[in-house]
């Protein structure tokens, strides 16, 4: 790994072997990455890439925190890479040891940088020991993608997501805040882990995602509905849905709170927020000789005064 600075060669290539627990230097790091006045949003600053390339992992290529380790010739790992490697230092194969780099981590707890969700709009810039905090809530984070019928991994805002499940996905879009789905399948014996299209409803300036599907649980099959939010989970909570399927005179009913698709298809479903339907009365409310699944799911969505 080039650094194209001399000054931080100099620094990295003297390696230091440290009790942590008796080691002055890495209090007076750790207290600055808990210093909460540090977290501000600043004035740009600008940091040369052979900075940030110092800051680099060379193995998993990711930006390292303390304990920053290096070998004896000064070649750097995080903490993380440091046992996959089995001790040896991925550069000159020489024996990692403990030593640590502090020279490295105060040059890093000096460092400003921008947020890397800048291209979204985050105009922020953080201190280095703040901002992977700071990215991990960012407001300006991209989204993933809602379709639950493929491992779709497309990212963007939403505007761009409702573009791509339209688009790309053939999604069902309707406008309103009420609907009336109709489920059907010939064979429901079959239906396990299946997975319905997915709709998307506009209405109050929002966007809402309906997923209706099967799957196991335990040895029960069962159906769930359950809607989303295409936003963050503060402005779900400004919305309430309910949603009622029935049969035979017969009718069960759900009302909740939609859940951000900050929260993956799967983990929403694995905790049955949502309208849940074991088959054997699906199929009871679908009539007949019960062979057939025809389930009519009705519901509409709100927005708390």
């Amino acid at each position: 790994m080039s650094t194209g600075n001399c000054y931080f060669d100099d620094l990295r290539n003297k390696p230091e072997v440290i009790d942590p627990a008796q080691d002055e230097e890495l209090l007076e790091v750790s207290e600055h990455m808990n210093d909460a006045t540090q977290i501000a949003v600043k004035p740009n600053l600008t940091v040369s890439s052979s900075v940030r390339e110092l800051l680099e992992c060379p193995v998993c290529l990711n930006a390292m925190y303390p304990p920053i380790h290096q070998c004896s010739n000064g070649h750097t790992i995080c903490s993380g890479c440091k046992p996959r490697v089995h001790n040896r230092c991925p550069t000159c194969r020489h024996e990692l040891g403990n030593i640590r780099c502090l020279a490295l981590e105060k040059v890093a707890a000096s460092l400003e940088l921008p947020c890397k969700y800048q291209s979204f709009g985050c105009m922020g810039i953080y201190p280095y020991y703040s901002k992977l905090k700071h990215e991990s809530q960012c407001s300006f984070r991209p989204y993933n993608c809602p379709y639950a019928g493929s491992e779709c991994t497309v990212i963007g805002d939403i505007p761009y997501l409702v573009a791509h499940l339209k688009d790309d996905h053939k999604v069902d879009m309707h406008n309103g805040s009420t609907f009336n789905h109709r489920y059907v399948k010939s064979n429901p014996h079959e239906v396990e882990n299946a997975t319905w299209m997915l709709t998307v409803f506009s209405c109050f300036g929002q966007y809402f995602c309906l997923h209706f599907e099967a799957f196991q649980h335990g040895m029960a099959p069962v159906y769930i509905a359950f809607l989303r939010f295409m936003g963050d989970d503060n402005e779900a909570k400004n919305y309430s849905y309910s949603l009622e399927v029935g049969g035979n005179g017969r009718k069960m009913i759900w009302q909740g709170i939609p859940r951000s698709i900050r929260d993956g298809h799967r983990k929403v479903r694995d905790s049955f927020d949502g309208l849940i339907i074991q088959r054997n009365i699906a199929l009871f409310f679908s009539g007949g000789d019960r062979k057939e699944l025809k389930l009519r799911v009705t519901g509409r969505i709100w927005k708390e005064q």
